[in-house]
């Protein structure tokens, strides 16, 4: 049987998001917002639980397209409020609409999303060697960093622990613990 980080349960989609997902380094700037948006709307809620609504995000949420989401009307917002497929919190919705906004921004002003995220790693992943999920800090200097520059562009549900979790997902650090079967296979991909 293969080791895997201690915080995987055996629900099947958790475990297809651990050993396909979790860790890959993500250079795809639509994947990239895509992923920022849903840790934010994990904030308060189990991975899973935002993992099971993922299709009806991605269905909701206009494929995060951010041209798309950036024109969001408050009737759009008002049905979105009204969709059991996602988290219906307002201040989460909205945080969307304003997130893709400030996207666009950050896009304008670096030719892509990719350039400006990947910035906070210095364009390459950090490898970390956790031998235990107590080891593995909610914050970082770079999530700090990176969560202080995405507000100043406009973001919101954009904290150091949401900006953190974000990059263990985007794999721009590996935090697979060591005895786990993945870290290998992504530090060899870093």
């Amino acid at each position: 049987m293969k080791k895997r980080c201690d915080w995987v349960t055996d629900d099947p989609l958790y475990l297809e998001y651990h050993d396909n997902e979790w860790g890959l380094p993500l250079h795809d700037d639509r994947a990239l917002f895509e992923m920022l948006i849903l840790e934010g709307s994990q904030a308060g809620l189990s991975w899973l639980t935002i993992l099971k609504r993922r299709e009806g995000y991605r269905t909701s949420y206009d494929g995060f397209d951010p041209a798309k989401m950036a024109k969001w009307t408050d009737k759009k917002i008002e049905k979105l409020l009204k969709d059991p497929s996602i988290i219906r919190n307002r201040l989460k919705v909205e945080a969307a609409r304003t997130n893709a906004r400030a996207y666009l921004e950050i896009v304008r002003e670096y030719g892509s999303f990719r350039e400006f995220i990947w910035s906070f790693t210095k364009g390459r992943p950090i490898t970390n060697r956790r031998q235990a999920l107590a080891e593995i800090p909610a914050t970082t200097w770079e999530s700090d960093a990176m969560s202080k520059a995405l507000k100043k562009w406009g973001f919101k549900f954009a904290g150091s622990t949401i900006c953190y979790a974000f990059m263990q997902a985007a794999g721009m650090v590996n935090d697979h613990i060591t005895a786990c079967y993945r870290y290998e296979e992504i530090k060899r991909k870093a």
